[in-house]
C-alpha cells in the first residue's frame, strides 16, 4: 500500500506525536511530509529513523497527497481544511473548528466508526477534544449495556493540552519556586506550579467554560444526543496525561462487578482496579500508552443506578494524535483511503463545494 500523507502542524506537540504514531503503528504510507507555517519552513522533525524538513503550507501542492492529518489550530483549519479537501486530499482535523459541523463526522473509532461514512460531504473528519475522547471510550460499553442517562465529570488536565509554552511555564515556575524567583504566569491566568486552576478555555454566559461545553456537546454528537452531561474542567501541574473522575446514572441497574467485566472486554480500555494501595493508574503511568485506563470502579449509592470510576489517558495520544491515526486506519479499512490513488468518492470531487 502506498498512501501519501502530510502532517500539517508538524512542529507542535501533537504534530510530532502524529509522526511518531504513524511510524509506530506502521501506517501504510509511501511518503510522509511535514508541513508547517512559513516561519517554520526548514524546521526538522523526526519520522521513525528519518529527519524531515518542514515544508511551507502555502507552497504545498495538496493534490499530491491522499491524507492530511491537521493539528494547527482552529484558524488554520478554517482557512486551509476546505482548500486541502477540495484538492482531493482527505483531512482529519484535530482542532475544534469542525467538530460541531453537521456535515463533518466527529469520530472515535472504538465508539462510532460507522459515522465515518459521512466524510464525503466535505472530505473532512473531525477529531474530538482530548478530554472527550477518553471519556466516550469509557462510556460507550456501559451505555450499550445499561443506557447512560446522566454524566457528571471532573477533569484533571495536564499542561500539554495547552501546548509547548504551557509545558515550559510549568517547568520554569517549578524551578523558580525553589529559588524564590518564580516567573509570572504568561500562558495561564494564575500560577500553575503546585496549584490547580479551575478554568480551561473561555468562559461562556452560563458560567461554564468552553472546554466544559465541548465535553457535553461532543459526547452527545459522538455517543447519544439524549445523554445529559455536566463537567468541571481543571488544569493541574502535570506535563502529560489527563485524568477524569466520572459519575454516571444508568436507565438499567449495573453493578460495579458487571461494569468491571464489561470494561475489561471493551476495545481501547485497560482496567486496573485493585482495591488496595496503588491499585489504580495515575497520569504519569499512562504516558506513551495507547489505552484508556479505568480504575476505582464502584457503585454510587446516592442515586438510583449510579456508578463512579476514574479514567486516565495520554492526552497527546488517545486525546489527539493516536485517535487521528486510528481514524485514518479506519478509512483504509473501509476503502475510503485507497493506495496509489488520490482520494475520490461518488459524491465528492475537486470541483464540488467544500
Amino acid at each position: 500500500m502506498a498512501l501519501r500523507v502530510a502532517v500539517l502542524g508538524a512542529t507542535g506537540n501533537v504534530g510530532r506525536e502524529m509522526m511518531n504514531i504513524l511510524d509506530e503503528r506502521k501506517f501504510p504510507a509511501d511518503s510522509v511530509a511535514a508541513i508547517a507555517s512559513r516561519r517554520s519552513k526548514g524546521a526538522e522533525v523526526s519520522y521513525g529513523d528519518k529527519i524531515l524538513k518542514c515544508e511551507d503550507v502555502e507552497q504545498t501542492d495538496w493534490s499530491q497527497f491522499d491524507l492530511c492529518l491537521m493539528s494547527a489550530g482552529g484558524s488554520v483549519a478554517k482557512e486551509w481544511a476546505p482548500k486541502i479537501a477540495k484538492a482531493g486530499c482527505l483531512v482529519i482535523d484535530n482542532s475544534s473548528h469542525y467538530r460541531m459541523d453537521p456535515d463533518v463526522p466527529l469520530i472515535v473509532p472504538e465508539v462510532n466508526p460507522d459515522a465515518v461514512d459521512g466524510y464525503d460531504k466535505k472530505n473532512i473528519i473531525a477529531n474530538p477534544n482530548c478530554s472527550t475522547a477518553q471519556l466516550v471510550v469509557a462510556l460507550k460499553p456501559l451505555h450499550d449495556a445499561a443506557g447512560i442517562e446522566r454524566v457528571v465529570v471532573s477533569t484533571y488536565q495536564s499542561v500539554s493540552g495547552s501546548g509547548k509554552d504551557a509545558m515550559d511555564e510549568l517547568w520554569n515556575q517549578t524551578k523558580g519556586i525553589f529559588v524564590n524567583d518564580a516567573p509570572e504566569p504568561q500562558v495561564y491566568t494564575k500560577q500553575i506550579a503546585f496549584n490547580v486552576i479551575p478554568h480551561i478555555d473561555v468562559f461562556m454566559d452560563d458560567g461554564f467554560t468552553k472546554e466544559e461545553w465541548k465535553m457535553a456537546s461532543e459526547t452527545k454528537k459522538i455517543l447519544d444526543p439524549d445523554i445529559q452531561l455536566t463537567a468541571t474542567c481543571a488544569r493541574v501541574p502535570t506535563f502529560v496525561g489527563h485524568a477524569e473522575a466520572v459519575n454516571i446514572e444508568t436507565a438499567d441497574p449495573l453493578s460495579a462487578d458487571k461494569a468491571r467485566a464489561i470494561l475489561k472486554e471493551a476495545d481501547g480500555i485497560v482496567v486496573v482496579d485493585n482495591r488496595e494501595d496503588g491499585g489504580y493508574i495515575t497520569p504519569i503511568e499512562c504516558v506513551g500508552e495507547w489505552a484508556t485506563f479505568i480504575s476505582r470502579i464502584r457503585e454510587d449509592v446516592t442515586v438510583d443506578n449510579g456508578l463512579a470510576f476514574w479514567c486516565v489517558s495520554d492526552n497527546l495520544r488517545k486525546g489527539a494524535a493516536l485517535n487521528a491515526v486510528q481514524i485514518a486506519e479506519l478509512c483504509v479499512e473501509r476503502g475510503i483511503l485507497k493506495p496509489d490513488s488520490l482520494l475520490k468518492s461518488p459524491t465528492f470531487d475537486k470541483g464540488s463545494p467544500a
